[in-house]
């Protein structure tokens, strides 16, 4: 018991003093600086050069979610292919260069170039995300992947506190301009601060690597060849379809359901911030208890329901609560997802398992999104909600005959991962 209960502390200790872990966070902390400034300024920026047009606001999460389908598993690919370290600072200099260059065009041009700059950082995102956990996967020991994920996703929840009143506070007070500078100046120090991870390994000479076509067959091979990757690939759809009609509805469910100013939408996240850090905090303590795929279930779960009574509810406390509890219960989706892949995708394939799961998530959740600014026009905003509760719910029934596995998932005796 002793020397259990000396092992736990060690143990967060060797992680948080993991250098990978360190530049990782460093990075994440400039980056939703940036992201968060971006995504408040933009929504209030479209909103007002647009009357609160529904579709035009619904087209900014299209700018950022429709290249995610289109580049993932090419991004996915060559994560696997190209050295991660430098994959990852790239692709911070290149958004710093692309968001530099949205602000000339502003000033030149057309005020519809914002969604340039959601559109290339969304795009080279797809290079970044899969080679990190890549890094993830090689530099953190297997019994801490859990743990570094709750970590991780921590960092995010901070930020749904501060990222929208820093978001709001910039915008109204200096306006886009400097919203998009901000952004900019924040991918530049990301970049300095991955300059300090390990250093990458030597990889295969591009000789000696297979056809790109090649890996591509045989990353498909791989997630096809292991049940549990085919199953989470379909609670994946369920649950992009069911987000995709809400996610751009968020200001309106404010606006018009419930009947409060814009400015709300801040302190809606600010709870649901809170609320994740608690959710995560609480997570970490049952990691040991529950599996990852238990605790996305029961993530996907609760998080079906808020959304249906959000929907239904006019009372803006309730549905304030109701906010609460998704944000206590996102924690569990975000960790089991990643814990999962982790756990069960050899190191060699994490990149195009990534680039596979993300495409189907992503993919339906941009189908519904186009559809739901008209769909809000045809029904009302209840109906989407309620919708989006019973996709949610979809996705739960199809994780279900995971639950009966324990531990890793080993390859089938079927693979053919090539």
């Amino acid at each position: 018991m002793t020397t259990n209960q000396q092992a736990l502390p060690a143990s967060a200790s060797s992680l948080l003093s993991n250098r990978f872990v360190q530049s990782i966070l460093v990075s994440t902390l400039f980056l939703q600086i940036g992201i968060w400034v971006r995504n408040i300024a933009i929504l209030f920026y479209v909103k007002e050069m647009t009357n609160d047009n529904a579709f035009a606001v619904s087209l900014i999460s299209v700018a950022e979610f429709a290249p995610i389908f289109v580049f993932s598993f090419i991004g996915g690919t060559f994560a696997d292919r190209w050295k991660a370290k430098k994959t990852m600072v790239w692709c911070d200099l290149l958004s710093a260069v692309s968001v530099f260059a949205v602000l000339f065009a502003m000033e030149v041009g057309s005020w519809k170039a914002v969604f340039f700059a959601t559109l290339v950082s969304a795009i080279l995102s797809q290079f970044s995300q899969p080679a990190g956990m890549k890094l993830f996967k090689l530099h953190v020991p297997e019994h801490l992947v859990q743990k570094g994920m709750s970590i991780y996703q921590t960092m995010f929840a901070v930020f749904m506190i501060f990222g929208p009143v820093v978001g709001t506070f910039v915008y109204q007070s200096y306006g886009i301009e400097m919203a998009i500078g901000i952004m900019g100046v924040a991918f530049l120090l990301s970049a300095a601060s991955l300059a300090f991870l390990p250093r990458d390994r030597q990889e295969r000479a591009a000789a000696d690597q297979p056809r790109l076509i090649e890996d591509i067959k045989a990353g498909f091979r791989y997630v096809w060849s292991r049940s549990i990757l085919r199953k989470l690939g379909g609670g994946f759809i369920a649950a992009g379809l069911g987000l995709g009609l809400i996610q751009p509805m968020g200001i309106f469910l404010i606006t018009e359901r419930l009947g409060k100013p814009e400015e709300y939408l801040q302190w809606f996240l600010l709870v649901n911030g809170i609320a994740m850090i608690i959710g995560g905090v609480l997570a970490m303590s049952f990691l040991s208890k529950v599996s990852p795929q238990k605790l996305l279930a029961f993530g996907m779960a609760v998080d079906s329901l808020a959304m249906m009574a959000m929907g239904l509810s006019t009372d803006y406390w309730f549905t304030l609560g109701l906010q609460f509890i998704s944000g206590f219960v996102l924690p569990c989706i975000q960790i089991g997802i990643n814990t999962m892949i982790l756990q069960n995708t050899e190191e060699s394939f994490i990149g195009r398992v990534n680039g596979i799961l993300n495409p189907l998530f992503m993919g339906s959740m941009v189908i519904t999104m186009l559809l739901s600014g008209p769909l809000k026009t045809l029904i009302s905003i209840v109906p989407l909600y309620v919708i989006a509760g019973v996709f949610f719910l979809i996705g739960v029934a199809v994780l279900v005959p995971l639950f009966k596995m324990k531990g890793n998932i080993q390859p089938e005796p079927n693979e053919a991962a090539g």
